[in-house]
């Protein structure tokens, strides 16, 4: 159901200086850099090109007029499964308190809350 923990997110103030502060202080490399709307990147940092675990870099003010109710006072975990169809049902069967299952422009994706109601997000990767 679930392969891996694929991604944290960082809530930044400015993906630029978060992008040169792990890549030019700590040697990440940009994993993935793409837009993925008016003004906003989805963008990708690593320790190296084979790793599979990545900081996702997102915009604080751009996930709080996106999704108002979310938390971007700490880290976000992104888990990673390779069947989001099969894991969705799977968590809806379980009883697991999951959201809705979107398609958005960079994969598809749902959120899912645990025993304690923290909140997580389960990704398709291909």
């Amino acid at each position: 159901m679930i392969n891996k923990i694929g991604k944290i997110t960082l809530y930044v103030n400015n993906q630029e200086q978060a992008k040169k502060f792990w890549t030019e202080k700590l040697n990440f490399v940009v994993k993935l850099e793409q837009p993925m709307g008016p003004n906003i990147n989805w963008l990708e940092v690593g320790p190296n090109e084979n790793g599979s675990t990545t900081f996702v870099l997102y915009d604080k003010n751009s996930m709080m007029s996106q999704n108002p109710p979310t938390n971007v006072s700490h880290p976000s975990v992104i888990l990673s499964t390779t069947d989001i169809e099969t894991a969705y049902n799977k968590m809806k069967i379980n009883s697991v308190d999951v959201g809705e299952l979107m398609n958005m422009p960079y994969g598809k994706m749902f959120s899912f809350k645990d025993q304690d109601g923290n909140e997580y997000l389960l990704r398709e990767d291909k």
